[in-house]
């Protein structure tokens, strides 16, 4: 594998705990800032090297928000790397379970995912000499400070890195803002200081994103999000005509309410673009009258027009809905992710990207973008619960087809 040399701050991230490096008396170190700036690989680097030079026979953590995150983004492409300077690596997939050696040293690695506030419970109990947190700001305080209580052996520090969230974060607040109490050194990255990336790719970085998402992502500024969720979506020449057939898979994606509005969208996929060609929205209010979940159901086979989709994307907490749909045996449904402002990152980017299309057709959804706002009104990422319905179903399925990318596993239940 061909490596750039790395940059200043890369190399201060590598090496500031060892002697004569001048930042070798911190406890902690954060490097936060921009995507793509090569701060996760020099850290999670510096995390192994410095383990191997200060312990043996020692258990040591890294970090993330689930295990499969956590072996993506820093598990593969360091072991390579490692491999080629020399270190001695056996995986335990099953165990979550690193074992690296070098120079006569060898040390235990367990992965541990902090998704939510149940993680806590699953660290308990150990006595590691590190941790490292790999996006830390997306991970439950109550699972970081227990991870950080584990590490009782003499010489145990702390490895951080996360992009940047909104300024009330705990995380911003208790660790970036008291870096000194807390004798942590503190690196900002920008994506300039990735030698990696070519000036092509840090200009295609930078279109991705826009208002306060190009502010945290390119710029790494901890900041809040105001205004439309979605403002890029005014131009009229984001919405087309649906394409012709032939496509090559169908999907559905379904917001499910029962006062409050149902909105399924059809979706069609050609070649790497999938399209939003048509959509069924009913407003219960507005109607006058609710729907059964069979007369929902009738309107989802209308809506297919006899095309059976590879998937119908369902909200979690439709659980009467997917019963019904499970129970005709003609449609297999997966329940969706509903991380809402994971779900509108990704959805943003591919909607710039161009990976989803949304019809003209689809003039509820049309609608729903000119509408769908950030709430200013709270300290953290937060929209406003109104006029969000087809908005829900678009992330829904946004997030499918992205943990489908990945090879994520994805919740499910078959129709059989």
């Amino acid at each position: 594998m061909r490596y750039k040399p790395f940059s200043k701050k890369q190399l201060t991230a590598m090496f500031w705990w060892a002697e004569g490096s001048g930042f070798e008396r911190y406890d902690a170190i954060i490097c936060d800032g921009a995507v793509r700036s090569g701060k996760t690989f020099s850290l999670s680097l510096s995390f192994v090297i410095w383990a191997t030079f200060s312990f043996d026979k020692a258990l040591l953590g890294f970090c993330g928000k689930t295990i499969t995150a956590l072996r993506r983004n820093v598990i593969m492409p360091l072991l390579p790397c490692l491999k080629e300077l020399g270190f001695a690596v056996r995986e335990n997939i099953a165990q979550n379970r690193l074992t690296i050696s070098c120079s006569g040293h060898e040390n235990t690695f367990y992965l541990f995912s902090g998704k939510d506030e149940s993680s806590a419970s699953l660290i308990q109990g150990v006595t590691l000499s590190g941790v490292m947190f790999d996006e830390v700001a997306l991970m439950p305080r109550s699972f970081v400070e227990q991870a950080l209580a584990r590490c009782s052996i003499a010489g145990s520090r702390f490895f951080f890195n996360c992009n940047p969230e909104f300024p009330s974060h705990w995380f911003y607040k208790e660790w970036i803002q008291n870096r000194r109490m807390k004798n942590a050194l503190y690196i900002h990255f920008t994506m300039r200081d990735n030698p990696s990336l070519s000036e092509k790719m840090l200009s295609r970085y930078e279109s991705l994103y826009t208002g306060a998402f190009y502010r945290r992502f390119v710029l790494g500024e901890w900041v809040s999000v105001s205004g439309a969720v979605y403002p890029f979506m005014d131009d009229s020449g984001m919405f087309i005509r649906p394409p012709e057939p032939p496509f090559d898979e169908y999907c559905v994606s379904c917001d499910y309410g029962t006062v409050n509005p149902t909105s399924i969208g059809l979706w069609a996929r050609s070649g790497d673009t999938w399209y939003r060609l048509c959509e069924y929205y009913y407003d219960a209010r507005k109607e006058g009258r609710s729907k059964t979940d069979e007369e929902h159901y009738s309107s989802l086979e209308e809506l297919c027009d006899g095309v059976v989709p590879t998937a119908v994307i369902v909200d979690p907490s439709a659980a009467s809905f997917i019963e019904v749909i499970q129970r005709h045996g003609v449609y297999t449904v997966h329940r969706a992710d509903n991380n809402v402002i994971d779900g509108i990152r990704k959805t943003s980017q591919a909607l710039k990207n161009r990976e989803i299309v949304i019809c003209d057709t689809c003039t509820d959804a049309i609608r729903e973008f000119s509408l769908y706002r950030w709430d200013e009104n709270k300290p953290s990422d937060t929209v406003v619960k109104r006029d969000d319905h087809a908005m829900d179903d678009i992330r829904y399925f946004v997030s499918y087809i992205k943990a489908a990318d990945e090879g994520f596993e994805c919740a499910f239940i078959d129709r059989r």
